[in-house]
């Protein structure tokens, strides 16, 4: 793909590779395993104050999904600890024993000892528990989970293609269709395709899996990249129509560069096929412009593709996740292109992330910073916010690091 790295770059890669390890397995993973993980009833808590304390007993189902992704993921590619295997199979029983409507589909938020709160429209809880039960059959190399994933997978994919069973967000008068599904099925996909192919799973649903990664990737090629703005837009018309309003012109850069990363490591699997190559490097290009904040640093939140002002009240902040998705998607882009502007922008986000983000004194990483890096709330994790995109990060990265390094 290209000459062997000097020195100088192997060395920095070498030093990050070191640093992404050394903190998931002595602050990340310690953190959450001590204050979050509830040897009670099972699963993980999320709502956690500054040091750790436990401020809402109230349980995410997404990060049911997500930490039992983290774990087994772990486990597979960090070392393999049976506290991390462990942790990921109370998070993955709990799913099936508490998070599961009697139609196929998931709740959003539980008690405790798992009695349903709240629902939502949205699939993402489902697409999370997929990715946990697939690597955690990678892990015990258990069949059993690849089928459930593969059953629960049906079931978003059913009611992701089937018109009206799921709820729209907007009533008729607005047709629509948005970025955030289409992008995180490449990932839920592709991950679900690793277990299956792990174990001898039929070439039928290897085929079905990288079918939906094409209609994923040539959606948001048709229909969600707008050119004339060099932009991906958040939401779209049905075919892919510019809708003219505050919501239809924004954009969201860690969205934009999180389905890059998909993209590129997409491309990677296939060899480093070219147009998924210069696809990715394109949203990734367009995404940095739009996202990285020339006057403090950092990934802002939200922007608006007319450069009007955005309608979302936390539109300059900087949330920790668009940070971790700008790390991974650098790498990725310097090892698909060789380019060391890459390089450098994995420099700038690191650097102005690692100043910020992570807590000195109680350890882990805030989640929510005002637009100039300072914090707006010390909370280490809420519904939304916990034990994922930043040791995600930290795992994908190192992973990236030493491929590069073994080049």
């Amino acid at each position: 793909m290209r000459e062997t790295e000097p020195i100088s770059v192997r060395s920095y890669l070498q030093s990050w590779a070191e640093r992404y390890k050394d903190e998931l397995e002595n602050n990340i993973m310690p953190f959450w395993l001590h204050h979050g993980l509830d040897r009670i009833h099972g699963g993980v808590y999320t709502c956690l104050d500054r040091d750790g304390t436990l401020i809402d007993t109230t349980k995410s189902v997404w990060f049911q999904g997500r930490f039992g992704f983290i774990c087994a993921f772990a486990y597979n590619n960090i070392e393999k600890r049976q506290e991390w295997l462990e942790a990921s199979h109370s998070c993955i029983d709990f799913i099936e024993q508490h998070c599961i409507d009697a139609d196929g589909r998931m709740f959003f938020e539980v008690k405790a000892d798992g009695t349903p709160l709240r629902k939502r429209r949205y699939l993402f809880s489902e697409c999370f528990a997929v990715i946990a039960m697939a690597e955690y059959a990678i892990a015990t190399d258990n069949a059993q989970y690849v089928q459930k994933a593969m059953d629960l997978f049906s079931l978003i994919i059913r009611y992701a293609d089937t018109p009206q069973l799921l709820e729209p967000k907007y009533l008729p008068t607005l047709e629509s269709q948005g970025h955030s599904l289409t992008m995180i099925l490449i990932n839920t996909a592709s991950r679900l395709r690793e277990a299956c192919a792990k174990c001898s799973f039929p070439a039928e649903d290897i085929n079905l899996l990288n079918a939906r990664i094409d209609q994923s990737i040539s959606s948001l090629e048709r229909y969600f990249l707008h050119p004339e703005f060099k932009a991906v837009l958040e939401t779209v018309g049905p075919q892919g129509e510019f809708i003219d309003t505050c919501m239809g012109r924004t954009i969201n850069p860690g969205h934009c560069i999180e389905t890059a990363w998909f993209i590129l490591e997409e491309a990677k699997h296939r060899q480093w096929d070219e147009h998924l190559t210069e696809l990715g490097l394109t949203i990734f290009d367009w995404s940095w412009q739009w996202g990285w904040d020339e006057n403090y640093g950092g990934i802002i939140n939200f922007r608006d593709c007319r450069n009007l002002p955005p309608q979302d009240y936390s539109q300059d902040m900087k949330f920790w996740w668009p940070q971790c998705e700008t790390i991974i998607a650098s790498l990725y882009a310097y090892q698909a292109s060789g380019n060391e502007k890459y390089l450098e922008r994995h420099k700038l986000i690191s650097d102005w992330t690692y100043e910020h983000f992570p807590d000195k004194d109680f350890g882990e990483w805030f989640g929510y910073l005002h637009r100039d890096g300072s914090v707006a709330q010390p909370a280490k994790g809420n519904i939304f916010k916990g034990p994922f995109h930043v040791p995600r990060m930290m795992i994908k990265s190192y992973m990236i690091c030493q491929s590069i390094i073994s080049e």
